[in-house]
């Protein structure tokens, strides 16, 4: 699967732009997903305006960890993995029996952003299992993007030349844009338009990054560690009632 949001939607974090990086640029004249549909003839496309692309393909998936998409109210999610709680969470966000996990995390975000009752930290902690998605809300420009405590979807993420934030489960992907800007996206951790980067799992302590070194001894990009040492300076996301106020406060 594939991602690309602007700049102005979702900013990686700087330690992510490594010096002689080879990048290009994503969205420029749909470079990212024509190379995408070239390496998957019959792949999906989705145009996201000024604010991005999505793509999938189904080709040579993992039974076990398979991708879906979905749109639900203006809410794009491309979900790969498998969640093993889907019972409980459709009991917990008043779902019927036919939903799936990508309209579970569909529903988690709107109840994130219409009524806040938990923090974000908490809802993708409640999700038990090995799991990657990003999601995209096209009325309030917001991203959220989160994988699995132990990493157990392959997930990378990366600047291009522009800024733009790129996402896909293969490294070669992101590479073709990002270059050498570009990591494996943290495990245990989730991203989101205005919060940035933030462990579920230890969500009031700050990310620190910690720079990569190819073979070459060259600069590509950076891991994201939980900083033990460092706190937030604020924790949780206030009860708010509409998307404006959500995307701000997340």
């Amino acid at each position: 699967m594939l991602a690309v949001f602007d700049k102005s939607v979702a900013k990686g974090p700087e330690a992510l732009q490594s010096p002689q990086s080879n990048s290009v640029s994503a969205l420029k004249d749909g470079f990212l997903a024509q190379h995408f549909s070239s390496v998957y003839p019959g792949s999906v496309i989705v145009n996201l305006g000024t604010s991005g692309t999505l793509a999938y393909s189904l080709h040579k998936q993992n039974p076990l960890l398979p991708r879906l998409f979905a749109v639900v109210d203006d809410i794009f999610c491309l979900f790969q993995g498998h969640i093993q709680n889907v019972a409980h969470l459709k009991q917990q966000y008043g779902l019927n029996k036919t939903a799936n996990e990508v309209i579970i995390v569909i529903e988690a975000y709107r109840t994130l952003r219409d009524r806040g009752p938990y923090p974000a930290a908490q809802v993708v902690r409640d999700f038990q299992g090995k799991f990657t998605f990003v999601l995209f809300d096209s009325g309030s420009k917001t991203a959220f993007i989160s994988s699995d405590a132990d990493g157990s979807v392959p997930f990378f993420w990366g600047t291009d030349a522009d800024g733009n934030l790129v996402l896909s489960d293969e490294t070669e992907i992101v590479a073709k844009s990002c270059g050498k800007s570009s990591a494996p996206f943290p495990k245990g951790c989730f991203f989101s338009t205005s919060g940035g980067l933030s462990s579920f799992e230890h969500p009031l302590n700050e990310m620190k990054a910690v720079p990569r070194v190819d073979s070459s001894g060259e600069m590509c990009g950076a891991t994201f560690k939980v900083d033990a040492d460092a706190k937030k300076e604020t924790t949780g996301m206030p009860r708010v009632g509409s998307a404006a106020n959500w995307s701000n406060n997340i």
